[in-house]
C-alpha cells in the first residue's frame, strides 16, 4: 500500500487534432515551432538529449527520455522543485490524430505548480494548434 505522501498528481490534456500524425509530430520536435507555441528552446529529436524550455518567467530543465516519431515523445521537465515527465502520444483516427499530453509527478505539496499546469496546458495546446493552422 502507498502512503498518501508519496502519491503524485498528474495533469492530462487530450485533444482532436485535424491534422496528420506527422505534421503534429514536426510541432513537437522542430525548436523553432515549439518556440511560438510552448518557450524558446534547443531542443533536438535525440533520446538522451537536455534542452531547456525558457519562457519570461524562467527556465524549465528537461532531457528527452523516449523518443518514436510520430508516435511518442516523453521528456522530463524539472522546475522550481518541480520533477516530473512529459509524454505525448500520437495515434492517429480517421479525421486526424488523438494527442495526449500527461504530465506525472507533481507532489500533493505542489499544488500551485499543478494548479498552474493545469492552467496552462490547454492553452499550450490552442497555440499548438495555432502554429499547425499556419505550418506547411
Amino acid at each position: 500500500m502507498t502512503s498518501a505522501a508519496n502519491e503524485r498528481l498528474s495533469v492530462v490534456v487530450e485533444r482532436e487534432i485535424a491534422y496528420p500524425p506527422e505534421k503534429i509530430w514536426r510541432a513537437l520536435t522542430q525548436p523553432h515551432l515549439i518556440e511560438d507555441w510552448l518557450m524558446k528552446t534547443d531542443f533536438k529529436p535525440v533520446v538522451g538529449h537536455s534542452f531547456k524550455l525558457s519562457a519570461n518567467w524562467g527556465a524549465v530543465d528537461c532531457q528527452v527520455r523516449t523518443l518514436e516519431p510520430n508516435k511518442t515523445l516523453s521528456y522530463s521537465w524539472d522546475a522550481m522543485g518541480l520533477e516530473s515527465v512529459v509524454t505525448w502520444t500520437l495515434t492517429p483516427t480517421s479525421t486526424g490524430t488523438h494527442l495526449r499530453m500527461e504530465q506525472v509527478g507533481f507532489r500533493p505539496d505542489q499544488q500551485q505548480a499543478y494548479r498552474g499546469a493545469t492552467a496552462g496546458w490547454p492553452r499550450f495546446f490552442d497555440g499548438l494548434e495555432q502554429v499547425l493552422a499556419r505550418a506547411d
